[in-house]
């Protein structure tokens, strides 16, 4: 089997390359594609694609990029024109255009989109951000895959709104991006060698402190983060220059003396420092202290909602309970909940 990429579905981006394909073929099973783009196909037979498992050996499929992309995947020993990289990369690069395309369209026909700003959007960015770590908590496939594209169209429409300024557009954007990464993997793209994924850290702050040298040694630290973001950023840009605790046992070392501390002398200031020395902790543990409190809250959860359902089977209302008596109901459902 043959799968030709007929690029992204207009008549005038047709690879050349693949119509050379096409007219030596004798029989040719089209895809969904637009008459106009059929048309070009001379030479060959035509026959619709139908269920492409049921064609003969040797006919040829041409369908556009994103199409062709989705039969290679499901065809992984046919033959592919272009290459499997290349048709990826096009197939890709055609949805995300379909998807600029609707976010164009939005802006200029929906009243809400018309009247958005950068400074609008932000807000809902940041939601996105959080709705895309609730679905990677939660183990949905789908969830995870419509939240990342909420989360993607955040970018799609925010570069249109810079392009409006006349800042650049979602390809800038890319570029940009990738520029950026390839100068700060020199052991991927240069001869630099990586000892292992602490190194590649090292050299990424050590990177980004040669960039920003003028802004010290807490660069790019915005104000705005949720507070354990900026807890565990701070440190880490301190970390960067020698400044942190040595191992996990230090960490927790300190830890427990603040939490004797707060004991002490109950305050926001003696928690504030309890819970920054736990980021301390989390940072050694390499776990991301937002990432572990979501996860814990979110056991928390369905474990007073087990109590809540074994306190409703025998007729008492977790609501109307005393505390006490709440407290042993959460006790009797244990971890199983988690």
């Amino acid at each position: 089997m043959r799968i030709v990429g007929l690029g992204p579905g207009d008549r005038s981006a047709v690879p050349v390359a693949a119509l050379e394909v096409l007219a030596r073929a004798t029989d040719v099973a089209v895809g969904d594609v637009a008459p106009e783009v059929a048309e070009l196909i001379e030479g060959p037979r035509l026959v619709p694609l139908g269920d492409p498992g049921a064609l003969a050996a040797d006919v040829v499929i041409a369908a556009c990029d994103p199409e062709a992309w989705g039969l290679a995947r499901r065809f992984p020993d046919a033959q592919v024109i272009p290459g499997r990289d290349a048709l990826r990369e096009r197939a890709i690069g055609a949805q995300v255009a379909r998807l600029v395309r609707v976010g164009r369209r939005l802006r200029r026909d929906c009243p809400w989109d018309r009247e958005q700003t950068v400074a609008s959007i932000v807000p809902y960015t940041i939601e996105e951000a959080f709705e895309v770590a609730d679905a990677v908590d939660s183990g949905d496939p789908a969830k995870q895959l419509d939240e990342v594209g909420d989360l993607l169209f955040q970018s799609v429409f925010l570069s249109q709104l810079f392009e409006e300024d006349g800042l650049g557009d979602l390809g800038t954007v890319a570029t940009g991006q990738a520029d950026k990464l390839i100068s700060r993997h020199p052991h991927v793209y240069g001869e630099v060698a990586a000892a292992n994924a602490a190194h590649v850290l090292d050299m990424w702050e050590a990177s980004k402190r040669a960039e920003r040298s003028d802004q010290g040694i807490f660069h790019d630290l915005p104000a705005g983060l949720p507070a354990l973001a900026f807890a565990t950023k701070a440190q880490k840009r301190a970390a960067a220059v020698g400044f942190a605790w040595a191992d996990i046992d230090s960490a927790i070392a300190a830890l427990v003396e603040e939490v004797g501390e707060l004991r002490a002398v109950p305050s926001p200031d003696e928690l504030g420092d309890v819970l920054f020395a736990a980021v301390a902790v989390a940072r050694q543990l390499e776990t991301d202290p937002e990432v572990a409190l979501r996860a814990t809250a979110q056991r928390f959860r369905r474990r007073v909602e087990r109590a809540a359902a074994a306190a409703a089977a025998t007729g008492e209302r977790f609501e109307d309970l005393p505390s006490a008596d709440q407290l042993r109901w959460y006790e009797s459902v244990g971890r199983s909940a988690n």
